[in-house]
This record gives C-alpha cells, structure tokens and sequence, in this order.
C-alpha cells in the first residue's frame, strides 16, 4: 500500500505545513506493527504487511542454497537488512527479502546501510509488493550499481536474474520458469535451483 504525504492540520489555524516525506517515513516506521515493513521507494511510502509462510519459504530455500553453495565462505545471507537507496530517488529505503554481501558489511547499529558492498539483492513477489518488486526496485538496484538483482515471481512461475547494472536498468536479464536451474555469476558461481519455488 502506498501512502501520498498530506499536509499536516495539525497547525495554529491558517498556518499549513507540509510534513516531508523523511518525518512522515520516520513516524509510519516508528508505528509500524511488528514484522510490518515500512519503505520509501521513489518518494512514495509503502506499507508491507508480514510476510505469508510460503513467501518465507522460498527466502529460506535461497538463503539454504547460498550457504550450502557458496565458493567464498566468508559470504553471508542477510535478512531483514534495511538499505539507503539514496540514487532511486531523492531519497529512497528499502528491505530487501534477502542480501548475500561480505561478512562484516553492515556490523553497525545503522537501521540503513549503504548499498556498496551488496553483491546480490533479492526480492520474492507478494501481492502487495510485485510491481514494485519489479520496476520500482529493479531500477533503484540497478541506479545503485548493485551487481545482481535476483527475482522470485511467484505470479509468473519464474526466477529471473539481473546483472550488469547501467542506470536505470540491468543489461543482462535471465529468465527461467520455476523447477529450472539459474546459474549465478561469480564471486557467487553456483547454480541455483529453483525446483523448490
């Protein structure tokens, strides 16, 4: 659900403040219900309720995959990681369903992180995130330079992976259709299999 900023009334009379989209931000996250996530994706406040069981067991099969997999072992599965996406808009804050980065890349009490260190970003489709999941977000990714952006449409039945950000966009995209394997590029260079989605 996206939220538009009103103005505040809250006023002496005749006197009309706009609230920025920052306060308005802080203030919804700060109210949010537990395991809410409130985000700011291209000046625009979302509001994402928790997510489903199957949603979440698709995030854990990637995050499964990854550790079991992964060449460099000093790679980590984050979850839950708030990123500053400040190149998708004016400003713009997101949580990611999933981060693989070096260990060590967001060990500070930061609730948003810079994105640099972030070789995969992944994101799985829910009704109330989808076409965020895949315009809005695939061009802040890209706009950040993060090196992939991994795609679970559950709507659609397929993984898809973006590599090669050049600005708003990836310039090599993959498809596969659910039971597929998708092969990620090194330093990650290992097939994820998608049987499992």
């Amino acid at each position: 659900m996206a939220l538009p900023v009103p103005e505040s009334d809250l006023y002496e009379p005749g006197e009309r403040v706009a609230a920025s989209v920052e306060d308005a931000f802080d203030a919804l996250s700060a109210a949010a219900p537990k395991g809410w996530r409130v985000e700011l994706i291209e000046g625009q406040i979302h509001v994402v309720p928790p997510p489903n069981g199957r949603h979440e067991e698709i995030v854990t099969e990637v995050v499964d995959q990854v550790a079991g997999r992964r060449k460099d072992r000093a790679l980590r599965t984050y979850t839950g990681i708030g990123l500053h996406i400040p190149r998708a808009s004016g400003t713009g804050k997101v949580i990611p369903d999933l981060i693989i980065a070096p260990k060590g890349s967001f060990d500070t009490d930061a609730l948003w992180h810079d994105p640099g260190p972030v070789l995969l970003v992944g994101e799985v489709t829910s009704d109330s995130t989808a076409a965020n999941d895949r315009i809005k977000k695939l061009q802040g990714y890209a706009r950040a330079g993060i090196p992939c952006y991994l795609l679970i449409d559950r709507t659609a039945g397929s993984a898809v992976l973006c590599t090669e950000p050049a600005g708003d966009h990836y310039g090599r995209v993959e498809t596969v259709e659910f039971s597929k394997v998708l092969t990620l590029p090194e330093p990650l260079g290992f097939d994820l299999d998608t049987s499992e989605f």
